[in-house]
C-alpha cells in the first residue's frame, strides 16, 4: 500500500512557474512509476507526464512538452512536476499516482495507475 500527499498547487498568472511535490508513504517507492495528470471538473482525467523507478526515463503529454519537468528524488520518496510557461488551460486539479507496473515511452491508461493522491488545485489567471 502506498500513500500520495501533493502539495504545492496554487494561483499564478499566465507566463507563470509552480512546483508541484508529491511526498509517498512506503518502503518501496523507487520500485514505483509516478506519474502526473490532471482533471478539470466534467472532464475526463489525463496524462501530464510520468517518469520510471529510476528517474532515467520521462514522457510527457504532448500539451506540456517542453513547458513541464517530470522529476524524482527516491531518497525523500518524493516526486516532482515543475510547470513553467503556464497557461490558464493548465488550469486543473493536478494528480499523483503510482503505479506498480512497468514504464513505457507513451500515454498510459488512467486504470493503469494503482495508487492516487488527494489532488491539488492549480489555476492559472489571464
Amino acid at each position: 500500500q502506498v500513500q500520495l500527499v501533493e502539495s504545492g498547487g496554487g494561483s499564478v498568472q499566465a507566463g507563470g512557474s509552480l512546483r508541484l511535490s508529491c511526498a509517498a508513504s512506503g518502503r518501496t517507492f523507487s520500485s514505483y512509476v509516478m506519474g502526473w495528470f490532471r482533471q478539470v471538473s466534467g472532464k475526463e482525467r489525463e496524462f501530464v507526464a510520468h517518469i520510471s523507478g529510476a528517474g532515467r526515463s520521462t514522457y510527457y503529454a504532448d500539451s506540456v512538452k517542453g513547458r513541464f519537468t517530470i522529476s524524482r528524488d527516491n531518497a525523500k520518496n518524493t516526486v516532482y512536476l515543475q510547470m513553467t510557461s503556464l497557461k490558464p488551460e493548465d488550469t486543473a486539479i493536478y494528480y499523483c499516482a503510482a503505479d506498480r507496473g512497468s514504464y513505457s515511452n507513451s500515454i498510459p491508461r488512467v486504470t493503469k495507475y494503482d495508487y492516487w493522491g488527494q489532488g491539488t488545485q492549480v489555476t492559472v489567471s489571464s
